[in-house]
């Protein structure tokens, strides 16, 4: 069982991680939310690459994904679900357009994480707005 923290942090991975090509927007998304977020302020910000090189490592085994989902599930407690979803929203804003399987990721998420379709649209338009260029 992992904490919270690295709960969340697998959240951002398997966002990023989803199209095959974890970009250095994306890797910078996850960096500044570990670094900013309040949720990650009792966090040793030191421990993320470990926690990506975990999640990673579980994604290559044949159920990975299911797995990673399943420990995300388990280690987030329900007034963090949305917490999740939003970081989650965060990565998929990083690149100027979100990839098919990004929205794809997205929506396996928001089911898993239990967050209803209102709930949902409002943080991903929240998460659209904060990443918007010119």
């Amino acid at each position: 069982m992992i904490d919270h923290h690295n709960a969340l942090i697998y959240v951002m991975v398997l966002v990023s991680a989803c199209d095959g090509d974890m970009t250095t927007d994306e890797l910078e998304t996850i960096g500044e939310n570990v670094r900013y977020l309040p949720i990650f302020r009792d966090f040793d910000g030191d421990s993320v690459m470990a926690a990506t090189r975990e999640c990673t490592a579980m994604l290559a085994d044949n159920d990975g994904l299911d797995t990673v989902l399943t420990i995300i599930e388990q280690a987030l407690p329900s007034k963090l679900r949305e917490t999740g979803y939003a970081v989650a929203c965060d990565v998929a804003a990083a690149d100027a357009k979100a990839s098919q399987e990004e929205l794809r990721m997205l929506e396996m998420l928001r089911l898993r994480l239990g967050v209803d379709r209102l709930c949902a649209a409002a943080i991903e338009r929240g998460a659209r707005a904060r990443h918007m260029r010119l």
